[in-house]
């Protein structure tokens, strides 16, 4: 393990509902809850002042409901999220070559492989300027954690939350980790915590203190070992630059239950053809597909086929997701649908004989789609999803508050005016129309110097150097 704090792990702060905060005007300091809104939908991202109330990520909405109902739900919009997210990974990419997306609001960053920091003063100004930098772009708030590990850096991020700055210095590890329960490791989940909990094992130190024989004993040796060395803090896993994707897959939750085997299996052909259009997006192929249900019971079940040669044609994993669909029981009714493509590759061997029978037969699935996307065209059939962006032609740039009984109410603002007033109009009113969404900060550009600009010292010009002073949430 190295030995300066080289390692950043940022994580940006409740981040779809700080985007939407900040996209908002009239949510900033209110409670605010995205995810899906249907009677089985689940909290992806609760902002501070909704957490307050107890709601959390992966909560069902309608507990979420329950404990916050002045809260505002809104749809999320993921497109959005991923293009504030590529101006955050842009910044992190300016420090170091060496940069390890783990989500849309997280990554790691190896400073020193970008020659941006060797020891902890220039590491600390690095993660300084990082946020300004951050918030400057976006207007949105991160948490950086500094560490000679990925493992600490992540602990480090965690306990600078919310807009904080924590640097573990090296050589405080094992006492900062001591007194930490056994959960804040990775790989502690409730059944490992629950094993460990039952051994009179609680605390990181109590973890170190077992041994590792003990722990192999009792979680097995791979699980064991692992555990042991992280009590220890040690973590040798570097910041790898490409995260290699393993697979490709859709899916949809029904706020009904499907009943009818005839509509299962267009939906199963759609999601074929959605996950088709993500794996060409990615100019990727596959040779295993996989077919995903979940039945009224919760009882869930996986099919998967492995084809000759990798594809990406959608006759073929529309055939071959039928064909699986075919091995399963739907009788009861089906609540979740997924189709998925593994073992990617950047060519592919196209089934010959089952686009040729796909040519035969037609392509019932392919009409069936087409059907309701001209109604959709319609504007008798547009739903207005809240949170939306919409436009108006006499009142501009606004977002869909809600809508039902044929009426969508919209609240007209935009990021940089003060909250706006709110109206309705029938869903089907001409002059409202769908929008994308508007810059969080226009023509944004860094508060200090960017990347070129910079001037940070390198190891032989540490003498005299100034390290800028944090706020006071550096502590967490």
């Amino acid at each position: 393990m190295r030995t300066a704090p080289t390692i950043l792990h940022l994580d940006m702060d409740a981040f779809f509902a700080s985007v939407e905060q900040a996209s908002k005007p009239s949510l900033r300091g209110k409670a605010v809850i995205v995810g899906g809104l249907g009677p089985r939908g689940v909290v992806a991202t609760a902002s501070y002042e909704a957490r307050a109330f107890g709601v959390h990520s992966a909560m069902p909405m309608a507990q979420a409901r329950r404990l916050a109902p002045n809260a505002a739900y809104l749809v999320p919009r993921f497109a959005f999220y991923r293009s504030v997210s590529e101006q955050v990974t842009g910044l992190l990419r300016a420090l170091s070559p060496l940069v390890e997306p783990l989500s849309l609001d997280e990554a790691f960053v190896d400073l020193e492989a970008g020659g941006a920091a060797w020891d902890a003063e220039s590491a600390r100004r690095v993660g300084v300027k990082l946020r300004a930098d951050i918030r400057a772009v976006t207007g949105l708030t991160g948490s950086v954690g500094l560490a000679a590990s990925k493992m600490l850096a992540k602990i480090a991020s965690e306990k600078a939350k919310p807009d904080g700055l924590v640097l573990i210095e090296p050589g405080t590890e094992r006492a900062l980790l001591g007194p930490m329960p056994v959960r804040t490791l990775p790989g502690v989940g409730p059944a490992t915590n629950d094993q460990l909990r039952r051994a009179g094992i609680h605390t990181v130190a109590e973890l170190a203190e077992a041994g590792e024989d003990e722990l192999v004993r009792l979680l097995g040796k791979a699980h064991g070992h692992a555990l042991y060395a992280m009590a220890l803090a040690r973590d040798e896993r570097p910041v790898v630059a490409e995260r290699e994707t393993k697979s490709v897959s859709v899916e949809d939750t029904y706020d009904v239950d499907i009943h009818d085997r005839l509509r299962v299996g267009l939906e199963v052909q759609r999601l074929a053809d959605r996950c088709v259009r993500r794996l060409r997006a990615a100019g990727l192929s596959g040779r295993t597909i996989v077919l995903k249900v979940r039945r009224y019971d919760f009882s869930t079940l996986t099919r998967s086929e492995t084809l000759r040669g990798p594809t990406d044609d959608p006759a073929v994993v529309r055939e071959t997701a039928a064909r699986l669909l075919a091995s399963v029981d739907t009788t009861g009714g089906v609540r979740l649908l997924g189709v998925g493509v593994s073992g990617l590759a950047d060519y592919t061997q196209e089934d010959l004989f089952a686009q040729a029978a796909s040519a035969e037969a037609g392509n019932p699935a392919e009409e069936a789609e087409q059907e309701p996307a001209a109604d959709r065209a319609a504007p008798a059939e547009r739903r207005w999803l809240a949170g939306h962006d919409v436009r108006h032609a006499e009142y501009g740039h606004g977002w869909v508050q809600g809508s039902g009984l044929g009426r969508v109410t919209v609240r007209f603002e935009t990021p940089g005016s003060p909250p706006g007033r709110v109206r309705t109009f029938f869903v089907d009113d001409p002059d409202l129309e769908p929008a994308d969404p508007l810059p969080l900060v226009p023509l944004a550009c860094p508060a200090s110097a960017g990347p070129e600009d910079t001037e940070l010292p390198g190891p032989g010009d540490r003498a005299g150097e100034r390290v800028p002073s944090e706020s006071a949430a550096e502590g967490g």
